[in-house]
């Protein structure tokens, strides 16, 4: 029997967030941005849903709680690659290789359901996995000096064949821990990128790209609040 796992991130201080707070408890319509996640996840009917604290997270508790199917682990680490890594160290015991783990951003409140259950039917009989991305729909411009606030343009680079990743992003566990172990993952920016790494080595194919939706926001900035606010009441108003 194949089971599902979900592993949400939410170790990070959200530096780029700013505020005393961190940003998965930031509040997103009166309540935590990372239950609203957790609630969209719901639908997922995982065997568990395990959320990544840092180990002196004390706001989960106190903001959050206790929650059907979600269990809390402590292993939280420096970067988001190490806290998943971590995560899927805490799992060895209790997945197969072949079942499945989905990691998804906890800064991402408004993945639609729909995108979730897409993810699962394209991805159910894949031996590797894929996530969940939009096609680049906007013209894409090389910077000069990615740190000067208004660099000139180099050149304009070819967006055709070109996604932007989203998450959940769904692998068999085996594949999965075998690409956060690998030393390319320590630099990988998503868990697509560690196993694009270990396809390299032929070690497994590489991942599928799934049709997401641009409902699927990742909250970085406060102003990203209003917008994430603004979806979710949107669905509400129907």
């Amino acid at each position: 029997m194949t089971r599902t796992f979900v592993v949400v991130p939410a170790a990070g201080g959200g530096t780029r967030f700013g505020g005393a707070q961190a940003k998965q408890y930031a509040p997103l319509l009166g309540r935590p941005l990372l239950e609203r996640t957790l609630e969209r996840l719901a639908s997922l009917a995982a065997d568990a849903t395990i959320v990544v604290l840092a180990p002196d997270d004390a706001d989960y508790a106190r903001w959050i709680g206790a929650r059907p199917g979600v269990e809390t682990a402590d292993c939280g680490g420096a970067t988001r690659a190490s806290t998943v890594r971590n995560a899927i160290g805490r799992l060895a015991g209790r997945c197969e290789p072949h079942d499945w783990v989905l990691v998804h951003d906890a800064a991402r409140p408004c993945v639609p359901v729909a995108a979730l259950a897409r993810l699962q039917q394209t991805l159910a009989g894949d031996a590797v996995g894929g996530l969940l991305a939009i096609p680049v729909a906007d013209t894409l411009k090389r910077a000069a000096d990615a740190h000067d606030e208004a660099p000139r343009v180099v050149r304009t680079e070819d967006r055709a064949g070109l996604w932007q990743a989203q998450t959940p992003q769904m692998f068999r566990f085996g594949i999965l821990a075998a690409a956060l172990a690998l030393d390319a993952a320590a630099v990988a920016t998503d868990e697509a990128q560690a196993v694009e790494a270990l396809a390299a080595t032929g070690a497994c194919g590489l991942p599928k790209l799934v049709r997401g939706s641009p409902a699927n926001v990742k909250v970085t900035y406060p102003e990203d609040l209003a917008l994430a606010a603004a979806i979710l009441q949107a669905e509400m108003n129907g």
